[in-house]
């Protein structure tokens, strides 16, 4: 069905299609008890939608997907946790891109979605030292580094089981 489409409509489709599996994942995720000694970590799932629009899609569709994913933070949880996924996302599409063209496209998916969740975490930890100005909140950042690490292993490989699945759907229409 999509394949008929012309180009645009696709695109605006497949947009909506992933924003609203990023919410789910996001519901879902919210689900799922972590055992932290920090609060707020969790596996990252909903960002696993931005990855596979940013590797298949392109950068505008990935950055699109990190805005909307803050938007709706700020619409269901309120404006630090939309401040939080915002800069988190835009930062961790960024890094992917970056670390992207340094290796010239060798990077992989485990690489990227590695950087990619540290990145989302040190744009979280820039904001809420921001906020609230205390040299305590640094002492959040060894877990949230670890955190990010295998949470990044998690999604890509996530990610990577998907795209079979994916293809059979016929989201790879680009």
């Amino acid at each position: 069905m999509l394949r008929t489409l012309n180009p645009r409509t696709r695109r605006v489709v497949l947009d909506g299609i992933l924003f609203a599996s990023a919410i789910v994942l996001s519901i879902v995720e919210g689900m799922i008890p972590i055992p932290a000694p920090v609060p707020g970590v969790k596996m990252g799932l909903s960002n696993i939608v931005v990855m596979y629009a940013l590797f298949f899609l392109g950068k505008r569709d990935a950055f699109i997907l990190a805005a909307l994913k803050g938007l709706f933070a700020f619409l269901t949880r309120g404006a630090i946790a939309g401040l939080l996924s915002l800069t988190g996302g835009l930062l961790a599409v960024c890094v992917m891109l970056l670390l992207g063209a340094v290796t010239r496209g060798g990077a992989s998916y485990f690489m990227l979605s590695v950087a990619g969740a540290l990145a989302h975490n040190a744009g979280q930890m820039l904001v809420v030292s921001a906020i609230y100005q205390q040299i305590a909140t640094l002492a959040f950042v060894p877990v949230l580094a670890i955190s990010g690490v295998i949470t990044g292993i998690i999604t890509s490989l996530i990610l990577r089981s998907f795209l079979p699945a994916a293809k059979k759907l016929g989201l790879d229409i680009f």
